[in-house]
């Protein structure tokens, strides 16, 4: 049986609410996966980038969400002040969430000039490539199973008639 038309309203605004939690949850893992990714790498290939296991996590953690924070930062100065940087706000926002996260003893350190603009431009290499394919993937399979059950829901309302 088919809740009462007075709930559905609701209802709908409650499962419509859910759906965008679920998919800034899945936004923020995809961030998260994407910085692990970019800082071992960075690790790897950088001289002067280093990363200490014990503060891994918090390192992506902060990196993660000052990176979020600086991004529309960045984006509104840029556009009120420095139009014609518009296309580098994704570098300047890497670099300040990575001295951000320097910041914080035990994650990650960068040593030398060199290493820092390296460092920027692979992080902010993979974390872009990797926000936009994880999340296509994620968000994909997440949209695809969501499909699917609205199937599924449709013909189990049918079934009830």
């Amino acid at each position: 049986m088919l809740a009462s038309p007075v709930l559905l309203p609701g209802l709908y605004s409650f499962l419509r609410l859910g759906c965008t939690v679920i998919r800034f949850l899945l936004h923020i893992l995809v961030s998260l996966v994407s910085a692990a990714l970019a800082f071992f790498v960075a690790s790897l290939i950088i001289d002067g980038f280093e990363v200490q296991a014990g503060g891994f996590l918090i390192a992506i953690a902060v990196f993660t969400a000052s990176q979020a924070l600086f991004g529309p930062f960045v984006f509104n100065l840029a556009r009120k002040y420095a139009s014609a940087i518009l296309g580098g706000i994704g570098l300047v926002s890497t670099v300040l969430a990575l001295w951000v996260a320097t910041l914080f003893s035990g994650g990650i350190t960068i040593d030398g000039v060199t290493a820092w603009i390296a460092s920027t431009l692979v992080v902010w290499l993979i974390t872009a490539l990797g926000v936009w394919l994880l999340g296509l993937l994620v968000i994909k399979r997440w949209w695809g199973g969501r499909e699917e059950e609205k199937a599924r829901l449709k013909t189990l309302s049918r079934q009830d008639k």
